[in-house]
C-alpha cells in the first residue's frame, strides 16, 4: 500500500506564505496525475489543484493565481506553493491521485489562516 505524507502547514497570517509537501512512498507521483485536495470542517473534501504527467495543471477558481503545483519525479514528492493566503483557505490538505484517489488517505497538514 502506497504512503502519502503531507506536510508543510502550520499557522500563517492572511496574507502570507506556506509551501506543502506530499511523499509517496513509492514512485506513484510520475505514473499518475497528482492532486491536492483540502477539506474545511463540516465540508468535503474538494480538489484544489491537479498536475498531470507532463506537468499541465488546473487549479480550481478560489485558488488561481495564488497557489502553484509542482512535482519532482525523482524525489516521488509533490508540492503546493500557497501564497497570500486567505482566511477560507484554512482547512487540513491532502495529496492523492485524480481524478479518482486510488491510494488510502494521508493525515494530510493542517492550514489555519488568521484573518
Amino acid at each position: 500500500q502506497v504512503q502519502l505524507v503531507e506536510s508543510g502547514g502550520g499557522l500563517v497570517q492572511a496574507g502570507g506564505s506556506l509551501r506543502l509537501s506530499c511523499a509517496a512512498s513509492e514512485s506513484i507521483v510520475n505514473l499518475y496525475t497528482m492532486a491536492w485536495y483540502r477539506q474545511a470542517p463540516g465540508s468535503q473534501r474538494d480538489m484544489v489543484a491537479v498536475i498531470n504527467g507532463i506537468g499541465g495543471t488546473n487549479y480550481d477558481e478560489s485558488v488561481k493565481g495564488r497557489f502553484t503545483i509542482s512535482r519532482d519525479n525523482a524525489k516521488s514528492t509533490v508540492y503546493l506553493q500557497m501564497n497570500s493566503l486567505k482566511s477560507e483557505d484554512t482547512a487540513v490538505y491532502y495529496c492523492n491521485t485524480w481524478p479518482s484517489p486510488r491510494e488510502r488517505w494521508g493525515r494530510g497538514t493542517q492550514v489555519t489562516v488568521s484573518s
